[in-house]
């Protein structure tokens, strides 16, 4: 119960207090920059023009300083911490980025498994979600299907990875001793159809894929809801008139449907691409980058707080990252100004 209280009491004290913000500056702005006025009443200087220059500003405040504290201040630090020793305490250059890109062979190996995980896992969410979209909206169950898909979003990635673990799990049986019962999903459906099981997670170089599929899994359903959306803004006019015409149905995706959501389409692959760079809890749920499934964000994790911990290069792996997010951010902002330019 005091936990409620006080949670309560943030709630209110913190609603209270952005209301009395907005008012008192609203009431401060409109007293130091009021209008001057003559003493028989008539308005002399309006100064309107100046107030609602500097009332927006004010609103959003608190907004630009909070991102400013707890977004733009740790990344400048985050770069500059590249450029110390473990301990920031000794100013060491390049020599972190020299470590990462000439010394270690684990780098790259995250760099390769990164690749790996842009090219497959934006491309397969977004082409299933299409799918699904499509065939979804031509069935009477079709939103209970969607529901269905969507469900895995509300699931955090730690969580998908206990439930996949389970998928994936193996019992080896020892030579020459009979196959033990599996409670592995993938595993009892081999061993109910006469194969081995396997210990999918460690197979080289597939275990990557299989990790693959868990945030695949996951972005299905976040690519379905935009995609379907887009696909209802379609004219029915336009896919009629195609298919009078004698376009054939796959014709009509392929060349009216696809064309006509494209800028859907940009914004889910984009979104993705920027969740991949990131990934980080599947692989250190599921692997904790052993069997050559290392990826940056789990390298990056492993020397800031694992090993007696190195600051520099935790902070060099976290600055490569977000350098590698940034192309893609200004590609996404540039296409949003060409499509308010065209509109």
């Amino acid at each position: 119960m005091a936990q409620i209280f006080t949670a309560l009491a943030f709630i209110v004290g913190g609603v209270g207090a952005l209301i009395l913000y907005y008012y008192g500056t609203s009431w401060i702005i409109d007293t130091v920059f009021a209008d001057q006025v003559a003493p028989d009443g008539r308005v002399i200087g309006s100064r309107e023009k100046l107030r609602e220059s500097i009332r927006p500003w004010l609103f959003v405040g608190p907004a630009l300083l909070i991102l400013g504290v707890y977004l733009v201040f740790p990344a400048v630090l985050t770069i500059v911490s590249s450029f110390f020793d473990k301990d920031f305490r000794q100013f060491v250059g390049i020599s972190n980025y020299q470590w990462a890109f000439f010394e270690d062979a684990e780098f790259w190996q995250s760099i390769r498994n990164n690749i790996l995980w842009l090219l497959f896992v934006p491309a397969a969410s977004t082409a299933l979600g299409l799918l699904i979209a499509v065939l979804a909206d031509r069935v009477s169950w079709g939103n209970i299907a969607k529901s269905l898909i969507f469900m895995p979003m509300a699931i955090s990635f730690i969580g998908a990875s206990v439930i996949w673990k389970f998928v994936y799990d193996a019992r080896l049986p020892n030579p020459g001793a009979p196959i033990p019962d599996q409670i592995g999903l993938l595993n009892a459906i081999v061993v109910a159809l006469g194969g081995e099981p396997q210990a999918w997670i460690t197979l080289q170089p597939w275990n990557n894929f299989y990790l693959m599929i868990i945030l695949v899994w996951i972005q299905t359903g976040f690519a379905m809801v935009l995609l379907s959306a887009a696909l209802r803004g379609v004219p029915d006019e336009t896919l009629e008139a195609a298919r009078i015409d004698g376009a054939s149905e796959i014709q009509v995706f392929f060349r009216i449907m696809i064309p006509q959501i494209m800028g859907t389409i940009a914004v889910v692959m984009t979104t993705i691409f920027i969740t991949v760079l990131k990934v980080f809890d599947i692989v250190l749920a599921m692997t904790n980058g052993q069997w050559e499934t290392e990826v940056l964000a789990n390298m990056m994790y492993d020397w800031m707080f694992r090993g007696g911990g190195d600051f520099g290069r935790g902070a060099t792996l976290a600055t490569i990252i977000m350098i590698a997010v940034i192309p893609i951010m200004i590609w996404n902002i540039k296409r949003f100004q060409d499509e308010e330019a065209n509109r």
